[in-house]
């Protein structure tokens, strides 16, 4: 047989294979007030990704591994409940209600080719009206921001410290006439209001301006049994620089050869490392550069920059993102939990200055910064339950 040849059957093998094992949706009818769906072989429970959407209230279901049937699924189920090809192997169904419900998913223990999902009690679909612009495409790429519904989280009285930064004699960054130490505890304040309206317990390094040294902010947490150590701090550049850079970055602790993330970390040590030598300081640093705290604290960073970006760009244009960056913070040093540092912004940039002291402008990112929590907090325990 040529090379050609041999190409040709490997690849016809590799299709064959993977076609194989995909699981193809066969049918899906309404009975007994439940969406039964049936599939042409075994179906894994474990391929299915629920979550939730609002305005208007939607759930949703993907089916991993999944395709729609080559004719497509006969559905006569009504313009309540859609169905769509999302990916090439996920199917998404998707329910429409009028207002809130709690639906139950299973799988029949006599009947490995079937899934039920039980729909809304006492007609409680969307009326045709509301949900007749959402297309089979629309539904699709509803998918980019889920909203889940987190009344009941299971980690909502899981405390939290967040250390405004700086403080007392300490001004942190200056520009405009503006100081960072009063803008970190604005912001930092109002964090504490949005997670506990999320259910958290939360602990402020400082409520007023003071300076507590090193030992001070790092101990809290551990002392606390706190669950997360979030930092709020604003960023600053010389004046040659001020009308270029902008931007919001969150970092997690890790040495680092970056300039501009070795710039901003020594600004910020400046204030909390007087009279240590640096052996001592990297003897310090190398004894906490492993293990899960450093990759978890990755993780909540990157939730966290994430959802920040999200709510600011809903509202405002030009926010630029900095980005999860990595740099030696002492402050994140002390404490043996997930920590994250925040910079907000440019207190030296004169257009972001004057949007991060604006309380609209703080309301959203502070909303960013408490979902991006609970979203990694809700990872964090999926990943401890699988």
């Amino acid at each position: 047989m040529s090379i050609s040849g041999r190409v040709f059957l490997f690849f016809l093998l590799m299709s064959t294979l993977l076609c194989a094992s995909v699981v193809h949706l066969q049918k899906a009818i309404i009975k007994k007030g439940e969406l039964k769906l049936y599939f042409s072989k075994n179906f894994k429970k474990t391929n299915v990704h629920h979550f939730t959407l609002k305005n208007p209230h939607r759930e949703i279901y993907d089916l991993k591994n999944t395709r729609l049937r080559p004719k497509g699924v006969p559905l006569g189920l009504g313009s309540n409940i859609k169905i769509a090809q999302n990916k090439t192997n996920t199917v998404r169904v998707v329910v429409f209600a009028s207002k809130d419900y709690k639906p139950m998913a299973y799988q029949p223990f006599y009947s490995g080719n079937e899934y039920c999902i039980s729909l809304p009690k006492n007609n409680t679909l969307l009326p045709a009206k509301r949900y007749k612009k959402y297309t089979a495409k629309q539904i699709i790429k509803s998918h980019e921001r889920p909203h889940k519904t987190f009344s009941k989280r299971s980690h909502r009285y899981e405390l939290i410290v967040i250390d405004a930064g700086h403080g007392g004699h300490d001004p942190g960054a200056v520009g405009g006439g503006k100081k960072e130490k009063d803008l970190v505890l604005q912001i930092s304040k109002r964090l504490e209001r949005h997670l506990k309206k999320r259910g958290h317990p939360v602990y402020m390094t400082r409520k007023k301006d003071r300076f507590l040294k090193l030992h001070q902010r790092t101990k809290i947490a551990d002392q606390k049994k706190a669950v997360l150590f979030i930092s709020i701090h604003a960023n600053s550049v010389p004046k040659k620089k001020r009308h270029k850079i902008q931007g919001i970055e969150t970092f997690f602790l890790q040495k680092t050869r970056d300039a501009r993330s070795q710039r901003i970390a020594a600004r910020e040590n400046k204030s909390v490392l007087k009279g240590t030598t640096k052996l001592s300081r990297n003897v310090i640093l190398d004894s906490v550069l492993s293990g899960p705290k450093i990759v978890q604290s990755n993780k909540l960073a990157i939730d966290v920059q994430r959802s920040m970006m999200t709510h600011l760009r809903s509202r405002y244009k030009g926010v630029k993102d900095g980005g999860v960056r990595h740099a030696p913070f002492w402050v994140l040093v002390g404490a043996s939990r997930p920590s994250i540092l925040v910079e907000v912004g440019y207190i030296s940039h004169y257009k972001e200055r004057k949007r991060l002291f604006t309380p609209r402008y703080q309301e959203l990112l502070v909303k960013g910064i408490a979902e991006g929590i609970d979203n990694y907090l809700d990872n964090r325990k999926k990943e401890i339950d699988f």
